[in-house]
């Protein structure tokens, strides 16, 4: 599984790369990646991938061994590399203020394209991303999955060799995720583009021709993804619960045997992988075809000791609550004459984990920055901890813990600085505020958290957001795609402790575009256009999808049925009459 492809379009020999003293960033890396096909390149949080991409583009310099891409020395021959191979970085560089056709011009400005290649490149490009129409559209209207197309057709506009993709589905919806693929294998296949692409989804890394696996700066394996996914032949099984357990309890308690090193929440059950390919299944257990995720962890798995998670413990858990905790009644939000969120309803008990679903642009963060205090309502009720948001919102608001999507910490503070300027603004004083600093550090194992928490790896700026926002101890726990861009071990991590803090009693709220992740909630809403297209329980929404034979439809599969379901039925719609309300 090891050999290298023959006639390599890039190859790294021996590749070392540092950034101060600490555990280096690549620590004698060697590959080699063939002309065409897709690659996968996978790996925790600080693996070394977004580090050896940007060698590879020139950006930057190993401080030993060599990299060759066409042939060529990426930092002497720079100017001939930029003009061969595009990078598409997980911030893009687009300019909000400039229309989809604009930004396509300046990026064919930087590369040098002729009138001539734009006329015939921007038709392709435009039709493969189904951005024509939108064409005069400002980039920063374009919805989240429409700006990651516009991202790939501007690195494509130069018609590179080479394309390297750096987590370019991250943050994005399953259906805008499912066009994105559409796009990346029409190009490798028709095209004959070669694409390096690294990832968080195992299920796009099993797409790909090759996959590369990376560990603390080291190739793990690379080769076909068959190959990996044998590693777990003989050891995956499923399980499904037995009333009045639940699936992520399960998983907890199949996490906590030592014959077990993966368990995941899966269509109801519970999927796990023991340690040994003939060691013995857990009871009531039944044998299931290995996944390649689950080769992936047994991958790591023979590398590293897992790490040994701790549950979470409050020191004073919510009181029992009568009613719902939280209570949203035909909910309504307009900015000016465009209504984004459109009578939404639902309610949430205490310590249930509730998951708001939709693709990007659904309402989803307007909905949710209304529960949070952050915008006003055009309408509706809307009631956190039984106090309505609208008249006492600095006393709702106290209820709150909140993590933002993106980290929002202050980056040139220490982990502990940084939980010590919390303290102080959630109003905590003297030693409750140095007990509760010093039960965060060691709950959230942070006190190995050295230097600024900007440079901290995304597994401990995870942990450090969660570890601020619970320092006041809040009822409710607002969780904003908290495992976006997070490696298959971190997000497993924070789940754990997600669970552990919902059966104390805290009431959870989280939107996530991992569809597997639904699947610890209790309950579910998917939204669309600011409307809530349905919701229920895990289950009652999976039947939602249609079934093919005898597979179990995916929360994915009930995800997308769902929403194109809706958008079929508002396209067939007669238009409203001219001048109707």
């Amino acid at each position: 599984m090891n050999s290298p492809p023959p006639a390599a379009l890039l190859e790294c020999r021996e590749v070392h790369k540092s950034f101060g003293p600490r555990t280096p960033a690549l620590a004698g890396v060697s590959l080699a990646v063939s002309a065409g096909g897709l690659n996968a390149l996978i790996g925790p949080d600080g693996a070394g991938k977004t580090t050896l991409m940007r060698l590879i583009c020139g950006l930057l310099t190993a401080e030993r061994g060599t990299v060759r891409v066409l042939g060529f020395d990426p930092v002497r021959a720079a100017q001939r590399i930029q003009e061969r191979v595009s990078y598409m970085p997980q911030k893009f560089g687009l300019y909000e203020d400039l229309t989809v056709r604009e930004n396509l011009d300046l990026y064919a400005d930087l590369h040098g394209v002729s009138a001539a290649q734009r006329a015939q490149r921007y038709p392709q490009l435009l039709h493969m991303t189904d951005l024509r129409r939108f064409e005069g559209r400002l980039a920063g209207r374009l919805s989240g999955g429409m700006k990651q197309k516009l991202g790939l057709a501007c690195t494509l506009v130069s018609s590179p060799q080479l394309l390297l993709l750096d987590e370019p589905t991250v943050g994005v919806d399953p259906l805008s995720r499912r066009e994105l693929w559409q796009i990346v294998h029409h190009l490798v296949r028709d095209e004959g583009l070669t694409v390096l692409m690294s990832t968080a989804y195992l299920d796009e890394a099993e797409r790909a021709d090759r996959v590369i696996v990376l560990q603390s700066g080291r190739v793990l394996a690379e080769g076909a993804p068959q190959g990996i996914t044998r590693l777990a032949a003989g050891r995956t099984f499923k399980l499904t619960p037995a009333a009045p357990e639940s699936a992520r309890t399960l998983q907890a308690r199949l996490l906590a045997s030592s014959t077990v090193i993966d368990a995941v929440p899966d269509a109801g059950a519970v999927r796990c992988v023991c340690a040994q390919p003939d060691g013995a299944a857990p009871a009531g257990s039944t044998p299931v075809a290995p996944r390649f995720e689950d080769g992936f962890m047994v991958l790591l798995r023979q590398r590293s000791v897992p790490e040994a998670l701790t549950d979470i413990l409050l020191a004073h858990p919510p009181a029992a609550a009568s009613g719902a905790v939280i209570e949203v009644r035909d909910l309504v939000k307009r900015f000016g004459a465009f209504t984004a969120v459109d009578r939404v309803s639902f309610t949430v008990g205490r310590g249930e984990i509730f998951g708001l679903l939709g693709p990007n642009g659904a309402g989803k963060t307007t909905t949710f920055r209304m529960l949070c205090g952050l915008l006003a309502p055009s309408g509706g009720v809307l009631r956190v901890g039984g106090l309505d948001v609208a008249r006492a919102g600095d006393a709702a608001r106290g209820q709150l813990g909140y993590v933002a999507q993106k980290f929002s910490l202050y980056g040139p503070l220490t982990a502990r600085e940084n939980l010590e300027f919390f303290a102080s603004a959630y109003g905590l004083r003297g030693a409750a505020r140095r007990a509760r600093i010093d039960w965060a550090m060691r709950q959230f194992e942070l006190l190995e958290a050295r230097g600024a928490a900007a440079d901290l790896p995304g597994g401990f700026k995870q942990r450090l957001a969660m570890a601020a926002a619970l320092l006041h101890e809040p009822r409710i726990l607002f969780l904003d795609e908290p495992t976006s861009g997070a490696d298959p071990l971190a997000r497993r991590a924070f789940w754990r402790r997600i669970s552990a803090l919902a059966d104390q009693g805290v009431t959870v709220v989280v939107t996530t575009h991992f569809m597997q992740e639904a699947e610890y909630c209790d309950h579910i809403v998917i939204m669309d256009a600011g409307r809530v297209l349905a919701q229920g329980t895990p289950a009652q929404v999976r039947a939602l999808a249609p079934r093919h034979g005898l597979v179990e439809p995916t929360m994915e599969d009930a995800f997308i049925a769902v929403v194109e379901r809706a958008r079929a039925a508002e396209a067939a719609a007669p238009a409203a009459p001219a001048g109707a309300a």
